[in-house]
Formats: structure tokens, C-alpha cells, sequence
């Protein structure tokens, strides 16, 4: 049962019995032992050049889409093949679907997808598992209720019909960025998918698969009957139905013959992506959607598999496959995470007592200096600055650094000493100031651009993967109080002064912080909490007070936290879930950046971390604590059962020693 939150006017204050306390209850030895455990076991996982990078697990449809493009490049590997379906019975439920989290209810798209790979494979209607999975897929509304994206390959394979797809014209890429409808006003990721899906629709290319392979037994009503898409609202006037009506006029002006622009929009879409994909580049936006839809629009634009660009970008995307011979499996990540997790791993293990100057922290930070963009990317268009100097979160991704890489980079560069101290600290400043530049108009940072935020957007008849914006958030916000604070920004500084205002406006009634880009309200409220502590705000505010009271609420009963994917769906399950290690890690550092080591809140967790540790000093983690996408992806860092836990107990460890406890 969800915990009852106190409501804001009655906020609990440390309880009497709480002053003086010694926080001697922590087994001090213990805490050592662990945080050196951990310590050691990061220091071990650490790649030669001087980097971390752990796998990101998500779930089957990554895997289902990498199969759906090995049938529409007609170059099918069948030794992958049979992996794939291990991979994806294993996830299969009993209910017969599959989920988009772990602990989490069948989903229709992931259902659909995963059945077509099946039966793309050889599994006939007939097995058991196809049974099950069939009735789960009509129970969930079956081919009309699952995305845009998923329609769209579908589509490509004969098994949908192209009429019913939003359209999506290159020539959207000739809007002027001035116009109130633009690329530039979608967030990043959109963009880098739907450009190569504007060509990709453009050609409507079409694999005819056999009788035996189609999916004709997953629409409700029949493959012509029923609806294919959500219906207009009832209200006459508002977005959606506007939306709707001129993706009407979009379809009868593509069934023109005439098309004046689009041979010109074409090329375009083409050196656009050419750009995007060259050197500087592990693919476009160096995410797997986009990667992928970047192979389909190169083969409708007629390039050979010998062609340089399409090998780059087979090649990019091979990159991002997990072939696990110990467990028959293979995963393919939707993305590689090594700057985020160097940036992160740096941090912990300077909390955790290691020295700035220690061989293994100067090759770290020499790593992450040489990965420093300073090109003018996609981002320059909504963001005038002259300033270059962000980081990206993968290995090579020049055209889009953002915000919350480069506020992490910043963090762990503050506990390293690089070979060269003076280009650290020339980055440093550079980074700063380009991560400042992005405030947007409300006060609030966004992760990839600036002011990307028009809400009326979210009805494009594309923009069912919940994210085509990419507005300011807590979590970012409060991110960025912190590193401000850290590099001498003082707190009366006009910027830092309308983030706060901007984190006060978006305080839940509860206390709460929603998280955009961590698994949900604990993430976002520890974030602002930190961000707070960080810029030296007075954390005896009544409005930061409610922000630990509700931290307080939210932890389990064994001294964890944990929350599931859920809670973007469900606000039953907000700040309710099974303890894990990285969610754990973050609820005790919301409570330590309040400064009261002594609540028995704290020691709770500090033990829960301690007693629950694994002989080899790292944490298992089965379940999910990253966001992609709300509600639609969801993204499971191997390093954050690390990483996390390690900071938080460095950081106990150090406070306790501050204290006098020894």
C-alpha cells in the first residue's frame, strides 16, 4: 500500500530523542570495509585507456527491432537469430506479453513486436508461447494500438497498411527555424529519428513476406476494420483534432504526383544525416532508434552495402550488440554510456578516498578531457552562445553534447588532478559556461537544448513516444545548482536565483520532485535536494524541509528506497518499490545534503547498503532505475548498482569523520 505523505502545512521536525545522538549504531568498520570493497572493485573494472562504461539492459524490443532489420535488409543471420529468441522468451510473462520493465504489466507494443519476431523466426500460431502471446496482444488491442514506430516497420514489412501512418514529409526539414513549427523545436532525439523516417516514408518501401509470416491474427477487426488510430477529440477546437486534420491534407497531397520540393528535401534529409553520421559521430545521435532508421533511409536512397556511409553505419550499430556466449543471450543496447558512467565512477571514488593525483583518477580525468566537444552542434540553433565545450554522453557523439553529461563531467573533474592542470581547468570554465548558457526562459535546464518546450507539439500524430520535447526538469536543474556551487558561482547570482525559483514552482503538493531522467520522484527529489545543499541554500526552508520529510516517507521499511517504472504511469506507485542499491544510494544522499547525519533515516540506509553488499564489494540489481522515455523506455545502467551506492557511503563516511565519530 502507497504511504500516506504529510500534507504541506504540517512538515515533521527531528524528533527530540535525535539531539546529540552519535551515530555509533553504524558498525564504523563496516563502513570502511565496504566503501574500500566497492572502491576496489570499480578501480578494477576500469578500461586501459583510463575510462569506465557498464551495459544499459532494456527490454525485448531493442532486440526485436534489430531482428524486424535483419528481414528488411534481406540479410538475415541466423545464428543471431536463435539468440534473439532466447532473449525473448525469456522475457515472455505468464499472462503471455511482454513488459517494458522488469515487475512491469504487459505492454502492447512490446508484445506485438516480440510475437512478430517469434513467428518471423518459424514459431507457428500453434505453440504455446505464440497462444499466449496472441491473446495477450488482442487483449491489449492488438497492430492499431501500438506506436507510431512500431507501425511504421511494420509498414515496411507488409503489415500494415502505409494510409493509416502519420506523414511525416522531408520537407519539414525546408521550415524556416523561425516558423512556430520546425526540427529545431523538437528535442534531439526526435529530430535524429524522424529525419530518416521523413525518407524512409517518402519511398514506403515494402518487404512482401509469405502467407505463414504475416500478422493478419493481431488486428481486433480484421486488417480493414476498426480504427488505426486514435479518434478526434470531441472538443471542435484544439490541437490534436488540428494536428489530425492537416496530417489529412499531408496524405492527399501526397498521393499527388506533383511534389515541387521534394527531390530538393530529399537531398536535404540526405546530407543532413550525412553530416550527423561522419567522423565525430558513433552513429546518428548515437542511439539505436535513430542508427537504426539511418540503415533503412540509406537503402531507399540506393546506397550499396559497399557504400562508405552505410558500412559506417552497419558498422555503428554492431557496435551496440552484447553477444553473451556464457548465457546464450544477445542483448543489444540502445546506446553506449562511458562518459556518464567516468563521469559518475570519478566522483564516487574521490568520495570514497582516493586520491586526485592516484594513477588510475588521473587517467580517468585525462580520458574525459579528451573527449571534450567543441563543435557547434545542433544545439547552437536555439542557443546563440559563442561558448563551445559540453560533453556527450557516449564515446563519440560531437553534434550533441548536453547538459547533465557536461554537469557531471564538471562534478568529477573536481575530484581528480589531470596530467595537465591547465587545460583541466581551461575546460572546466569552458564547460561551465556553456552549461550555463542553456537556462531556459523559465529558469529550468532542459538536457540536450534550450527552450524546446512548446507543449502544444505533444499532439503531432508522431509524437506517441512521450518525449518529442525536451523541456526543462528538476533533476537537470538541480544538477546544475550543484556544480554551479561547486565552481564558486555565489547564490545570489541572477541565474542560480531563477533555477531555485524554477524548482520551487515545480515542487509537488507532496514534497516531491518528478524525475525525468532517473526512476521517478526519488531521483528527482534527491537531485534538487543536492542541487540545493550545493549552492549553500538554507536547507531549513520549510519547502526543503518537505522535499526530506517526503524522502523519509518514501524509504522501505528494510532502510532502502526503491520505486518502480510504475510511477509514470500510476501515482500509486510513486516512491513505492522494491529497495535497490542505485535508488538507496540516492535517498540517503537527499538526506545527507540536508546535513543531519543523525536521523535514524540515515543509519537505516547506511546499513541496508552495508548488510546488503555482495562479498566482491558491488550491489545486485536486477531492476530498472533509468528513464528514456517516460512511460515508453526505460534504461538499466549496469554501473549505477557501483557507482551510486559507493558515493553516498564516501560521502556518509566522510561526513562521519567530520562529525568526530571515529
Amino acid at each position: 500500500m502507497p504511504a500516506k505523505f504529510e500534507s504541506s502545512s504540517s512538515v515533521r521536525s527531528p524528533s527530540p530523542e535525535l539531539v546529540g545522538m552519535d551515530p555509533a549504531d553504524v558498525d564504523l568498520g563496516a563502513l570502511r570495509k565496504a566503501v574500500d570493497a566497492c572502491r576496489d572493485y570499480l578501480l578494477g573494472l576500469q578500461k586501459e585507456d583510463g575510462h569506465w562504461v557498464g551495459e544499459l539492459f532494456v527490454d525485448s524490443t531493442v532486440a526485436c527491432d534489430y531482428h524486424l532489420l535483419m528481414y528488411l535488409r534481406g540479410k538475415v543471420d541466423r545464428a543471431k537469430e536463435a539468440k534473439i529468441v532466447r532473449h525473448i522468451l525469456q522475457r515472455q510473462l505468464p499472462d503471455g506479453g511482454w513488459p517494458i520493465y522488469p515487475g512491469g504489466p504487459s505492454n502492447v507494443t512490446a508484445t506485438v513486436k516480440s510475437y512478430f519476431s517469434l513467428k518471423l523466426a518459424g514459431f507457428t500460431p500453434d505453440e504455446p508461447e505464440m497462444r499466449k502471446a496472441r491473446a495477450a496482444a488482442l487483449r491489449l488491442g492488438g497492430i492499431p494500438r501500438t506506436n507510431t514506430y512500431c507501425k511504421l516497420y511494420l509498414a515496411m514489412l507488409g503489415q500494415y497498411p502505409w494510409k493509416y501512418l502519420p506523414n511525416i514529409p522531408p520537407e519539414i526539414l525546408l521550415l524556416p527555424n523561425w516558423a512556430p513549427f520546425n526540427m529545431f523545436e523538437m528535442s534531439s532525439w526526435t529530430r535524429a529519428i524522424v529525419v530518416p523516417l521523413s525518407v524512409i516514408r517518402s519511398f514506403r518501401p515494402t518487404t512482401h513476406l509469405p502467407p505463414e509470416k504475416q500478422l493478419h491474427e493481431l488486428y481486433p477487426y480484421g486488417v480493414e476494420g476498426g480504427p488505426f488510430f486514435h479518434p478526434v477529440e470531441r472538443r471542435f477546437l484544439s490541437m490534436k483534432n488540428f494536428f489530425i486534420r492537416v496530417n489529412e491534407l499531408l496524405g492527399i497531397l501526397e498521393g499527388l504526383s506533383w511534389k515541387p520540393f521534394r527531390k530538393h528535401a530529399l537531398k536535404v534529409a540526405e546530407r543532413w544525416i550525412l553530416d550527423r553520421t561522419g567522423p565525430g559521430s558513433e552513429g546518428l545521435a548515437a542511439i539505436f532508434p535513430s542508427m537504426m532508421n539511418t540503415i533503412l533511409a540509406f537503402q531507399c536512397l540506393g546506397y550499396s552495402d559497399e557504400h562508405p556511409a552505410m558500412r559506417k553505419a552497419v558498422r555503428d550499430l554492431e557496435g551496440l550488440e552484447v553477444d553473451d556466449a556464457a548465457h546464450g543471450d544477445f542483448r543489444v543496447q540502445p546506446c553506449l554510456s562511458p562518459v556518464w558512467d567516468t563521469a559518475i565512477t570519478l566522483t564516487a571514488l574521490g568520495a570514497a578516498g582516493v586520491k586526485p593525483d592516484a594513477p588510475a583518477m588521473q587517467k580517468g580525468a585525462d580520458w574525459l578531457l579528451s573527449k571534450e566537444v567543441k563543435i557547434r552542434g545542433d544545439w547552437a540553433v536555439k542557443n546563440p552562445t559563442r561558448v563551445t565545450g559540453g560533453w556527450a554522453f557516449e564515446y563519440f557523439n560531437d553534434w550533441y553534447p548536453d547538459v547533465d553529461d557536461t554537469a557531471k563531467v564538471l562534478l568529477g573533474l573536481r575530484m581528480v588532478r589531470a596530467s595537465d592542470p591547465a587545460t583541466q581547468k581551461a575546460a572546466s570554465e569552458r564547460g561551465l559556461a556553456w552549461a550555463k548558457s542553456f537556462q531556459c526562459d523559465n529558469g529550468g535546464y532542459g538536457a540536450f537544448d534550450k527552450n524546446v518546450n512548446k507543449k502544444w507539439l505533444e499532439d503531432v500524430p508522431f509524437a506517441d513516444h512521450n518525449a518529442i520535447l525536451d523541456p526543462p526538469c528538476a533533476d537537470i536543474t538541480g544538477r546544475m545548482l550543484e556544480v554551479m556551487g561547486k565552481c564558486g558561482v555565489p547564490k545570489s547570482d541572477p541565474q542560480v536565483q531563477r533555477a531555485i525559483r524554477f524548482l520551487q514552482e515545480t515542487q509537488e503538493e507532496d514534497g516531491s520532485w518528478y524525475g525525468r531522467w532517473g526512476v521517478n520522484y526519488i531521483y528527482g527529489t534527491w537531485q534538487v535536494l543536492r542541487g540545493l545543499h550545493g549552492i549553500s541554500y538554507d536547507m531549513n526552508e520549510h519547502w526543503v524541509i518537505r522535499g526530506r520529510d517526503w524522502l523519509e516517507c518514501a524509504q522501505n521499511p528494510d532502510g532502502g528506497w526503491g520505486e518502480s517504472c510504475g510511477s509514470y504511469d500510476d501515482p500509486r506507485f510513486k516512491g513505492r518499490g522494491i529497495s535497490t542499491a542505485s535508488q538507496t544510494g540516492w535517498g540517503l544522499m537527499g538526506l545527507l545534503a540536508c546535513g543531519d547525519i543523525q536521523r535514524p533515516s540515515v543509519r537505516r540506509a547506511v546499513r541496508y547498503l552495508i548488510e546488503t553488499q555482495q562479498p566482491d564489494g558491488s550491489w545486485e540489481e536486477k531492476l530498472i532505475t533509468g528513464t528514456g522515455f517516460p512511460c515508453v523506455f526505460y534504461l538499466r545502467y549496469d554501473m549505477y548498482r557501483l557507482n551510486w551506492p559507493l558515493l553516498a557511503l564516501g560521502e556518509y563516511q566522510q561526513m562521519v569523520q567530520s562529525y568526530g565519530a571515529h
